[in-house]
């Protein structure tokens, strides 16, 4: 059988069922997810469209929801996020149409997009909200089939509230984000590791001693200040939210306003979800040789653009570094073309995160075909006993075990007439 797919080449297939294969080892959770979906066939004739970073352990995904029974298509929700010989592994080895090519212009990113959209699914599966942005834009007649949806990222997240917000969200789509098993570890552990990850890899910098300025202190924030710190750099954290503020202050962190942030910083990264957090006037007063990245879903937290008309020149120094020349000789060098980091350099989040994150989007896609016909067209949160019972599945498969309650103190948790 010919399966329909746009990737780099199978002939890398190989390759990319070794690298599903490891990090299938760290992902136990979702593991025994995949053994339950097989004998029970939750998403049995279910059509999912999935806009996700094509990487091993969303293969490992990929492959859980088609042991369920779904009708499965992948497309990237990042150019630069693919893993190619993943991609291929899919398409030779699993039958799944696969629509992702690292380094992919923005053209083919909304075709394969558009591709993964003529499956007319049941479900979608986003990452940053686009296919569910292009069914509400371009594609309406699509959404007399759609069941609802599911959303991986913070950004994504954002948008559909606004959606939600102006009455124009036209079906229910669960919050995988908002679950704590996804952003108190994903966010918080993955991205702190993977980031720094991403800005080591693209540029062998020493970060001891270095000032390390994290625009945004959310769980993506704190991950990652946590890990620069670490790692010896004197870290300062940008903020406009006067409690993440705060708390980064009782961290021990720097706090500074992005302005005088930029005059100190060596290294820089954004992950707020918001655009140019990084603009002309802090490239203006930044140090020669600043280094400038991104953890953010989309590239528009860096002002490229003023970046690109104040500079002179700009030359490719390293595989993932363009080094921009200014007017009075300074040199700003930009990462990964302002693309999250983590992914376009480095391999992204570590599987054992990504396994708790994506038993949330399995369970979110049978929850929601169960339940579906009793939730209005908003955003939802993942239940928290859902959420519980991943937490417990990863303590089990670490093989940690914790006390529990017994009826006396359950029975006073309960009630309200004791107390002193």
């Amino acid at each position: 059988m010919t399966i329909e797919h746009d990737i780099k080449d199978q002939r890398l297939a190989e390759g990319g069922r070794y690298r599903t294969q490891w990090a299938e080892q760290e992902m136990p959770v979702l593991r025994q997810i995949y053994e339950r979906f097989k004998q029970e066939q939750p998403l049995k004739g279910v059509r999912v469209s999935a806009c996700l970073h094509v990487t091993a352990e969303t293969a490992n995904l990929m492959r859980t929801l088609q042991a369920g029974g779904a009708d499965v298509v992948l497309c990237a929700s990042n150019p630069l996020s693919t893993q190619d010989d993943v991609a291929a592994t899919l398409v030779v080895h699993d039958e799944i149409p696969v629509y992702a090519i690292k380094g992919e212009d923005t053209q083919t990113y909304y075709k394969h997009i558009k591709a993964a959209l003529d499956h007319k699914p049941h479900l979608t599966m986003d990452d940053g909200c686009d296919l569910v942005s292009t069914i509400h834009k371009d594609r309406t007649e699509l959404l007399q089939d759609i069941i609802g949806g599911t959303e991986e990222t913070t950004t994504g997240v954002i948008r559909l509230r606004a959606m939600e917000a102006n009455g124009v969200l036209k079906f229910p789509v669960m919050a995988v984000n908002d679950s704590a098993t996804k952003h108190f570890f994903d966010n918080r552990y993955g991205t702190g590791q993977s980031t720094i990850d991403g800005i080591v890899r693209a540029t062998n910098v020493l970060l001891a001693g270095k000032t390390f300025v994290v625009a945004g202190y959310g769980w993506c924030g704190r991950g990652l200040a946590s890990r620069a710190r670490g790692l010896g750099a004197n870290v300062v954290v940008t903020e406009v939210d006067p409690l993440k503020a705060l708390e980064a202050v009782m961290d021990g962190y720097g706090v500074l306003p992005m302005q005088d942030a930029a005059k100190v910083g060596d290294v820089f990264c954004t992950v707020t979800g918001d655009l140019n957090v990084l603009d002309k006037h802090h490239f203006e007063a930044m140090k020669d040789g600043a280094i400038v990245s991104n953890s953010g879903h989309f590239n528009v937290e860096i002002n490229i653009p003023a970046l690109e008309a104040m500079s002179t020149g700009k030359r490719r120094v390293r595989e993932f570094v363009e080094q921009y020349m200014l007017n009075d000789g300074r040199r700003i060098n930009l990462l990964g073309e302002g693309r999250l980091i983590n992914l376009a350099s480095a391999e992204g989040h570590p599987a054992s995160v990504m396994d708790m994150s994506f038993a949330n989007q399995a369970l979110g896609a049978e929850y929601m075909l169960k339940n579906a016909a009793s939730l209005g067209k908003k955003v939802y949160t993942i239940p928290e006993a859902m959420d519980k019972e991943i937490a417990r599945l990863k303590l089990l498969a670490m093989g940690i075990k914790i006390d529990t309650l017994t009826p006396e103190q359950d029975k006073y948790l309960n009630s309200w007439e004791e107390g002193t």
